[in-house]
């Protein structure tokens, strides 16, 4: 596959943010469109899957939660948010799991945000992950967006932020905001495009036999939900 950038500007270093009650698609589904780009690029990429322990992380919520079900999936964590090493671009999934900002686990996630923010050349966040990123300060003055179910409980949790709501994703300087779970692979391709050239994004979509959507401001999400407002790159 072919770039568009010499090679010591790409980023190498992956980190995935693990919480119980994370929404799945928004962490496999960019993953496997990176899967993908690290098997054909001739850059070694690394990944690390970080939370709180090395305990295997859960989508499922914690049994106190009266929506808890058996049905989930786990992941097991490659680092503790105290070994994780230096890391280039982070991913930040939302789910269930943030609704509970107390728990220590979101703590836990918006502390790391907080200090490895500064040396990121990247972050991701999809869906709520938002929320993470928010309450660690990044996004303040920011253009962002974020899951259009959850719009009024998300968008409260700061009002430092330019909430835009009508995007699937938002760009504002090395920061990459999707709407809800789904789009996460749509900034996961966009991302990849604007970072290891769009020939590549369009040859890992291919592989993955996925229709892309190529325009940031197509939203029928925020029309559904009576959302209005402009979206967009910054």
């Amino acid at each position: 596959m072919t770039t568009q950038i010499e090679t010591p500007t790409i980023p190498l270093n992956f980190g995935v943010v693990l919480f119980p009650g994370f929404q799945s698609l928004d962490i496999f589904g960019p993953l496997d469109a990176l899967n993908t780009l690290a098997f054909t690029s001739p850059h070694p990429l690394t990944l690390s899957l970080i939370s709180s322990t090395l305990s295997s992380v859960s989508t499922k919520l914690p049994t106190s939660s009266p929506s808890s079900s058996a049905f989930s999936q786990s992941v097991l964590p490659t680092h503790t948010y105290t070994t994780a090493p230096p890391l280039d671009v982070l991913l930040i999934p939302g789910g269930r799991g943030v609704r509970d900002l107390a728990s220590p686990h979101i703590q836990d996630a918006i502390e790391f945000t907080k200090k490895v923010y500064p040396k990121l050349k990247y972050l991701i966040t999809v869906c709520t992950g938002s929320v993470i990123a928010a309450q660690a300060g990044v996004l303040d003055g920011k253009r962002a967006t974020t899951n259009k179910r959850a719009w009024g409980w998300a968008t409260s949790m700061s009002k430092q932020v330019k909430w835009v709501p009508h995007a699937r994703w938002v760009v504002d300087g090395n920061v990459w905001t999707s709407s809800g779970v789904s789009a996460g692979l749509d900034v996961a391709f966009a991302w990849i495009g604007e970072v290891f050239g769009e020939e590549t994004a369009r040859e890992v979509a291919d592989v993955l036999e996925y229709e892309r959507h190529m325009d940031s401001s197509w939203d029928p999400f925020a029309e559904l939900y009576g959302l209005e407002g402009e979206g967009g790159e910054a």
